[in-house]
């Protein structure tokens, strides 16, 4: 009996979320996929590293962070980073962030 290979790519993990949060759920949620999709290149390496969107309700963006220090840290560029997020969306949708110590 011979064995078929499974052969397949892999995937990002933000690639996935977008696709699953398109099929299940409703236009609100289509703005957190936008986020996942660009985050890394709107916040940087370093803050993408320790900091990652987890839900966003209405124009308040959630976001897991590694350690109560980089939320802290967080708390001071916030500004900044809401501009670069709505600046990489396009529109402005994100008005406000919570940071949350969380998986990332």
């Amino acid at each position: 009996m011979k064995r078929r290979k499974n052969v397949k790519e892999f995937t990002h993990i933000g690639n996935v979320i977008s696709n699953v949060l398109r099929s299940y759920r409703h236009e609100a949620d289509e703005g957190l996929a936008q986020i996942w999709d660009l985050w890394d290149r709107a916040v940087g390496e370093n803050i993408a590293k320790n900091a990652r969107p987890e839900a966003f309700k209405g124009k308040l963006l959630l976001v897991n962070v590694t350690s109560s220090a980089w939320a802290h840290e967080l708390q001071f560029l916030k500004k900044d980073i809401i501009a670069k997020v709505n600046q990489a969306l396009g529109k402005a949708l994100v008005e406000e962030i919570k940071f949350k110590i969380g998986p990332v």
